[in-house]
């Protein structure tokens, strides 16, 4: 594991929360972009080195819907960048954490992605993240 590569935060209106991190960051998102295959609508901000995603159901069968109708808005889940996501992966399960997807996937921010099972890390989902190559 590289560093902390973001921080994501479920919200219910992206637009509104923009604001609120403008006004605690004191600078505007870099970007925002949909995600589809997750159902959801996210929102980058940039944090020295590491990055704050805010995230916006687009529909109630999104992730981000269930967790907010479950645990209301907040923490969604913490990313690290990796050099290498599958050997990470492989590395990962040898030590007994559960990968909810152990191929990885396209997400945001142009990053190959791989979550692990909150039950494996103290209730946290755990994001691995690597810069897809162009």
């Amino acid at each position: 594991m590289n560093k902390i590569e973001h921080i994501g935060i479920a919200v219910k209106d992206l637009k509104a929360a923009n604001a609120i991190y403008k006004s605690l960051l004191g600078y505007e998102h870099y970007k925002t972009e949909s995600v589809e295959s997750e159902g959801v609508e996210t929102s980058f901000f940039k944090s020295g080195e590491s990055k704050i995603e805010l995230l916006q159901a687009k529909n109630p069968d999104s992730p981000i819907a269930k967790f907010i109708e479950k645990r209301g808005e907040g923490i969604h889940h913490i990313a690290f960048s990796v050099t290498d996501i599958k050997n990470e992966i492989k590395r990962l399960k040898k030590e007994g954490f559960i990968v909810l997807n152990e191929v990885p996937k396209r997400g945001a921010d142009n990053k190959w992605v791989a979550f692990l099972h909150p039950k494996s890390a103290n209730g946290v989902l755990v994001e691995l993240c690597q810069e897809i190559d162009n």
